[in-house]
């Protein structure tokens, strides 16, 4: 597991040489060469082969990233972006080589506009500093994968996670960028407004782009106010049925739900030995309920008769912070308590999403190939909006059961295509899931991605080998 297939070359040795030298001149020892550090850029998330950069620039403002972007297309050479290097599917591998920009010090907070709940940022930004940043005017940004992402790549890579069944995903959350092109020039996508009926939509062409049409050097993005009272519940269940029944029904009936997470079994006792808890080992449904006390209370009442209905069990809420923060760092925890089940062993992630109605059937013939398969993977999902996670626990040594692991991979993906669903609800394509791009959405779609491609970048500079399977 993790061979790409790619038709990309690499820049010419002497094009590559004349291109670090002008780094080196410009950036000096903001430009590293080191092998470990290049390693580090490579992908080291999942399964996929490691393909490290020819050199690593720490950009400390939008002017690096135009004057990297200047240096190399002028020697045809490859860019890619890098935040934290915390997603799932190769996107910040170089597998023509090239030069990384790294953006970890581009993390400024530039604006925030409390009356318009709005703030400016550089895409180094972290979710977690913005948040705690903006506590004490008691505003916070909601989109949480569960790692502490930059903002930057969360844009890239248009994320989501465990808030989206309420606020949305990335996708509706950004107001505008700033981007740098592939010829180095800056171009605005926005403003700060609220809606614009102002041309193409350029802000959300980048947005789920993975760095392959330009470069975010800055965020305007929508923050929204820390409700008044947030509790959390636990509602245990027979089976992954009924706890599928009781989300459509309460997504049905209107029950503003601000995160609603699937635990299967498997997963519930992997949290139960690592976090340390007590919770039933059954399917379990974890949520959060944002509002006024008496809104949260109602909301809360409302959806435990609708789990009774359901098959439903155990049920408690809380809304003591030591208490919810104890529950969401054990779903936030979970890819750690699933590696922990088999010391040594290496974990694949991977997602899928399907129509909601479509939930119980997918996880449940999800679970079954499982077993067929005998591999062992715990299952989490983002239930409100019917995208679930597979966390593949395999020893990597082991052919047989690596094969066995593509296979189901594969066979997740196709079921899910059939059930009118997507191959990723939120981890992108990067290069682990460009095979599936033609079945999804056709080939005149991706003739249309590739012409917006040429358009954008004709050198072929930017993040190359992604998304887009080799014509």
């Amino acid at each position: 597991m993790g061979h790409i297939e790619s038709n990309l070359t690499r820049p010419e040795p002497k094009a590559l040489a004349a291109a670090l030298e002008a780094l080196a001149a410009r950036f000096g020892n903001k430009l590293v060469t080191s092998q470990a550090v290049r390693e580090q850029h490579g992908h080291t998330t999942t399964w996929l082969t490691n393909q490290p950069p020819d050199g690593v620039v720490f950009a400390q403002e939008t002017a690096d990233i135009q004057d990297v972007v200047r240096i190399c297309a002028a020697n045809k050479v490859p860019v890619i972006a890098f935040g934290t290097g915390t997603s799932l599917e190769g996107q910040v591998n170089a597998p023509a080589g090239g030069i990384c920009i790294d953006m970890r010090d581009m993390n400024k907070i530039l604006a925030v506009h409390p009356e318009d709940l709005d703030c400016v940022i550089q895409p180094g930004v972290t979710r977690k500093a913005l948040n705690e940043h903006l506590r004490d005017q008691g505003l916070f940004f909601p989109i949480d994968p569960g790692a502490d992402a930059s903002l930057g790549g969360m844009a890239s890579t248009r994320a989501s996670g465990t808030n989206a069944v309420r606020y949305g995903t990335m996708r509706e959350n950004v107001l505008a960028l700033k981007v740098v092109r592939a010829d180095g020039e800056i171009i605005s996508t926005g403003t700060r407004a609220k809606k614009s009926s102002a041309g193409y939509d350029l802000t959300h062409m980048f947005v789920g782009a993975e760095g392959t049409l330009g470069i975010i050097s800055e965020l305007t993005i929508k923050l929204r106010g820390i409700p008044d009272t947030i509790a959390a519940a636990s509602c245990s269940f027979d089976s992954v049925q009924g706890a599928c029944q009781a989300t459509i029904l309460a997504i049905q009936t209107g029950i503003p739900v601000a995160r609603i997470e699937l635990l299967n079994e498997a997963q519930v006792r992997a949290c139960n030995i690592y976090s340390k808890l007590t919770l039933p080992e059954t399917p379990l449904l974890l949520l959060e309920f944002h509002g006024s006390e008496a809104d949260v209370a109602e909301q809360s009442k409302n959806f435990r008769e609708i789990a009774l209905e359901c098959g439903g069990g155990d049920f408690s809420w809380t809304t003591k912070p030591e208490d919810r923060t104890k529950l969401w760092q054990a779903r936030h925890d979970a890819y750690w308590s699933v590696k922990s089940l088999r010391p040594g062993s290496e974990v694949a992630a991977t997602d899928v999403c399907v129509p909601i109605s479509k939930l119980a059937e997918c996880v449940g013939e999800t679970e079954d190939d499982l077993k067929r398969f005998n591999l062992l993977s715990p299952i989490v999902g983002h239930v409100g909006d019917g995208n679930f996670h597979c966390s593949l626990v395999c020893d990597r040594n082991d052919p047989a059961e690596i094969a066995r692991a593509e296979e189901f991979m594969h066979r997740l993906v196709k079921r899910a295509q059939a059930m009118g669903g997507t191959c990723t609800g939120e981890h992108g394509i990067g290069q682990g899931k460009q095979k599936y791009m033609k079945d999804e959405l056709g080939l005149e779609a991706l003739d249309a991605m590739r012409a917006i491609k040429r358009a954008f970048d004709p050198d072929n500079i930017l993040n190359p080998g992604k998304i887009l399977p080799p014509a």
